[in-house]
């Protein structure tokens, strides 16, 4: 459970998309305070997510060939094969929209509180975030390796978006420059970013839900 959820929240701290649309929350008027509430309710998601899962098992995990345990491995293993679909369609197509911010992203200067927390929904990688759910099912909640896993899961799954709060809250004319060239960088490789994360975590799932279900 303990290296599945490394990769899966590694593989969602990553994601281009949010982390874009992020740094350009931050530099919008009260960049810092939008900021926080896209982080905390980017957090509150995968909480949420995973205190779902654990009232559902009941911090007990269910035994090995279990409906429970064999249906959890089944939905990571459906969940492997659409990102790895998704990632060599995405290969194959190439790149779809011109260069630059998207429409959508050029006016986030302009969005409120209440605008940014609707974006840390819109833009969290769902599929992996359910793929963090299903690994849960695991969790034994009478373990303290248990809790320091999921904690670090959270931090790991948000670890760029708070380290980007953090770098604008103390080093704001550094950040500005800092994140704005990333975020370029970001914009010119986000098209192969999102494909090699695709099929990277996809084939991730497929390999270890498939190596549960028959082992």
């Amino acid at each position: 459970m303990v290296l599945d959820l490394v990769v899966i929240g590694t593989a969602i701290t990553l994601g281009p998309l949010h982390n874009s649309a992020f740094i350009l929350l931050l530099s919008a008027n009260r960049g810092l305070l939008k900021g926080i509430v896209f982080l905390l309710t980017w957090l509150a998601e995968l909480v949420v997510v995973v205190a779902v899962v654990l009232l559902l098992t009941g911090g007990d995990p269910p035994s090995r060939q279990s409906t429970p345990s064999t249906a959890a491995l089944a939905v990571k293993l459906t969940l492997g094969v659409a990102l790895v679909f998704y990632g060599e369609r995405r290969r194959r197509r190439g790149p779809t929209r011109p260069r630059g911010k998207p429409k959508w992203m050029a006016r986030l200067d302009r969005v409120s509180g209440w605008t940014a927390a609707g974006l840390a929904v819109l833009l969290q990688p769902w599929a992996m975030v359910a793929a963090g759910g299903a690994t849960v099912v695991k969790a034994d909640l009478s373990s303290a390796v248990t809790f320091v896993a999921l904690v670090s899961y959270f931090l790991l799954a948000s670890a760029s978006l708070l380290v980007m709060e953090l770098y604008a809250t103390f080093a704001p004319a550094k950040a500005e420059v800092g994140l704005e060239r990333i975020r370029v960088g970001i914009d010119e490789h986000q098209d192969q970013a999102i494909v090699v994360l695709s099929l990277l975590i996809g084939l991730w799932l497929v390999g270890s839900s498939t190596y549960g279900l028959v082992s």
